[in-house]
């Protein structure tokens, strides 16, 4: 590592100023850290903010300044001028570090875009002090700052404050443009934490204005997923309709968008409607002709005669998480650390016209404590008491229909539990559990999550906020050959 007299003549520093600079900093109220063994029986005397405090008054004043930052506005004559100590720009950038060392005189001329250019001034405080303030729409400019300039602790810290800030109120919404900036930058966590917010949220952005500023390439990643969260399929075709209409895509967009709707969910007598009242489908009706021919089909007959002849495994006869009464119901659960809870709702028993009429009822039991049986059997042997409290068991739910009947050939149900949550003032989809017919319950059902604290993030109002869908499946019957 390089002595600091070195480094001060390297970044054509004086001596004397670094002496000034460690004087300034060390003298006046905020002790330098310094590497020497703890000991443990002193007292630690902690001047940090007041250092920062420093810090940020040496860069409002320029006090003992020795370079000038000239930030440049691309494409217009707006130039931003900050004064500034090479010292400690290189020491929080390498990219300042060369800048510094190619610089002709005491001036560095910098570039940005507009947006950089108006968050610079936070973005060179953040060197001084290691903190900033951050409005959502600053986050992606500093982000594109930190990354730029290789300060990488900012970086990050942007990212964690993207992710976390996801369901906050924009005027226009932010999300999207996070989901962008994350897929033209590679950064994998972002974009998928953007893409996980918008799927499992669908029916609010749906409804927003951020809906008609999706990418192409997002809406066609979207219709494909069978995780969205949603009121219904119709609600999906006429958001599609909506985003067209603004957006004017060309036709072969539209048609690929339009054939990964699963007109197999939408009932007969609204797929009738489309069909008649709907400009976009009678402008591209020969384009999935072929789905609703297969989806009209599927509604005439039993899904166990249909099962003879089609695949019924693809993704028109699977349903995505709709929230509308036929497919679940939803179920708050009071002080859900208290004792055990039970709740009966009723489904449709398939979203096949063919079964319009018939329901099946579900069964479902939440216990805040429950243990599984070797650490019950544990507590048997030992003559305690089984623990009643949630860190002795774990949270559990079990959803079962309440009788079985011949009508369930060739049909299995996945059962998907919603947790919601309050986020930024804002109810949001905080995780979402999977299991299906053969294991009755979820496995990891709110394993992290502490019920106990009355402020816990999966608790709104002191209350467990549930939605149980009932997503029925059906099965390609194998039909040996005569």
């Amino acid at each position: 590592m390089m002595p600091s007299r070195d480094l001060g003549l390297f970044l054509g520093v004086s001596w004397t100023s670094l002496l000034l600079f460690s004087h300034f900093i060390a003298v006046r109220g905020a002790p330098m850290k310094l590497d020497v063994p703890p000991d443990t029986g002193a007292t630690v005397l902690n001047h940090s903010m007041s250092l920062v405090q420093r810090m940020e008054g040496l860069l409002a004043a320029g006090n003992g300044s020795d370079i000038t930052l000239r930030v440049h506005t691309v494409g217009t004559d707006e130039v931003k001028v900050i004064q500034a100590h090479s010292l400690l720009l290189a020491m929080q950038s390498d990219v300042f570090e060369e800048l510094l060392l190619s610089r002709n005189g005491s001036t560095l001329v910098l570039r940005e875009p507009s947006d950089c250019a108006a968050v610079f001034d936070k973005f060179i405080r953040y060197l001084y002090c290691g903190d900033v303030s951050v409005r959502l729409d600053q986050a992606i400019s500093l982000h594109k700052l930190a990354s730029k300039y290789h300060v990488w602790s900012l970086q990050q810290g942007l990212t964690q404050y993207m992710t976390q800030h996801l369901s906050s109120e924009s005027p226009t919404g932010h999300v999207v443009g996070w989901y962008n900036y994350a897929l033209q930058t590679g950064d994998l966590a972002l974009r998928d934490s953007c893409l996980q917010y918008l799927s499992w949220n669908l029916s609010s952005v749906l409804q927003s204005q951020e809906w008609g500023s999706i990418s192409e390439e997002l809406l066609l990643s979207l219709l494909q997923r069978s995780d969205l969260i949603l009121q219904t399929e119709l609600e999906l075709y006429e958001a599609l309709e909506a985003w067209i209409d603004q957006n004017q895509p060309v036709g072969k967009t539209t048609e690929s968008a339009l054939r990964l709707v699963r007109y197999g969910m939408i009932p007969p007598q609204y797929l009738f409607r489309l069909q008649k009242q709907s400009p976009l489908m009678q402008r591209y009706y020969e384009s999935v002709r072929d789905l609703l021919y297969l989806a009209f089909q599927f509604h005439s007959a039993s899904p166990i005669t249909l099962a003879k002849y089609f695949d019924v495994n693809c993704s028109i006869f699977t349903p995505r998480n709709y929230l509308s009464s036929s497919w679940g119901s939803p179920w708050i659960i009071n002080s859900p650390t208290r004792d055990d809870r039970s709740f009966t709702f009723q489904t449709q028993l398939g979203p096949s016209g063919h079964d319009a009429g018939k329901r099946v009822t579900w069964n479902s039991l939440f216990s805040p404590r429950w243990l599984p049986l070797s650490a019950r059997s544990t507590y048997s042997e030992m003559g305690a008491m089984q623990p009643t409290r949630t860190d002795g068991g774990r949270p559990r739910i079990i959803v079962t229909p309440a009788t079985s009947s011949s009508d369930f050939a060739g049909v299995s149900f996945q059962k998907t539990v919603i947790v919601m949550a309050r986020q930024q003032g804002k109810v949001v989809v905080r995780h979402v559990y999977n299991f299906h017919q053969s294991t009755e319950e979820v496995g990891d059902f709110l394993a992290s999550a502490d019920l106990q604290r009355r402020v816990s993030e999966y608790l709104i109002d002191s209350s467990l906020y549930l939605h149980v869908v009932i997503k029925p499946l059906y099965h390609t019957l194998l039909v040996a050959k005569k």
